[in-house]
C-alpha cells in the first residue's frame, strides 16, 4: 500500500469538495420535493425502482443493499418501513433459508408508477436542464466509473502518516 501524498493536490481536493456539495444539494432537493409530493424518500424511490426492474420484482436483500449503496441493516430497516406501507413484502429465499428476498407488491408498483413521471420531471428540472448533452454523458461516465471503483473492491484508507509512524501518538 502506498502512503497518501504529504500535500493534497489542490485541484483534486477542490473537485472532491465541489462534487460532494453538488451531490448533497441535488439529493437534498430531490428528497424534499419527493417527500412533499409522494410521502416517500429518495431512497424509498430507489428501492422501489430497483425492485421494479428485477425479475418477478424480487431481489435478495443483500443485492438491494449493494444496488442502493446502503448497509444490509439500513436496507432491512427501510424494508420494514416500506412493508408497513404495503409497498414491499419480505419473502424467504427459494433455495437458501439464509437469503431473504424483497418483493415489490402491486400497491408498491402502482405507487412507483404514479410517482415516476413526477420524479423524472423533478430530475429534469434539478439536473438535466442545467447540463448540455455532452456534460450529462460525462457526468454519467464519471459516476459509473466511480461507482464501479468504489463498489468492486475495498479501497485502502488514505493515511497522511508513514507506516513507521502509525504506532506513535500524533505530535501535539
Amino acid at each position: 500500500m502506498t502512503a497518501a501524498p504529504s500535500r493534497p493536490d489542490d485541484t483534486a481536493q477542490h473537485a472532491m469538495r465541489t462534487f460532494l456539495t453538488a451531490a448533497r444539494l441535488l439529493s437534498d432537493h430531490l428528497h424534499k420535493d419527493l417527500r412533499r409530493e409522494s410521502g416517500m424518500t429518495q431512497t424509498d424511490y430507489e428501492v422501489l425502482a430497483h425492485l421494479a426492474d428485477a425479475p418477478d420484482r424480487n431481489l435478495a436483500v443483500s443485492e438491494l443493499a449493494r444496488s442502493t449503496a446502503t448497509s444490509i441493516s439500513t436496507t432491512s430497516h427501510l424494508l420494514y418501513r416500506l412493508e408497513r406501507r404495503g409497498w414491499v413484502k419480505r419473502l424467504p429465499g427459494p433455495d437458501d433459508r439464509r437469503v431473504h428476498l424483497a418483493h415489490l407488491t402491486d400497491t408498491g408498483h402502482r405507487t412507483l408508477t404514479e410517482t415516476a413521471p413526477w420524479h423524472a420531471a423533478c430530475a429534469q428540472s434539478r439536473l438535466s436542464e442545467h447540463l448540455t448533452d455532452e456534460q450529462l454523458h460525462q457526468l454519467t461516465d464519471i459516476s459509473e466509473h466511480l461507482r464501479t471503483r468504489l463498489t468492486s473492491q475495498p479501497q485502502p484508507r488514505p493515511t497522511t502518516r508513514s507506516t513507521s509512524d502509525r504506532n506513535k501518538p500524533p505530535a501535539l
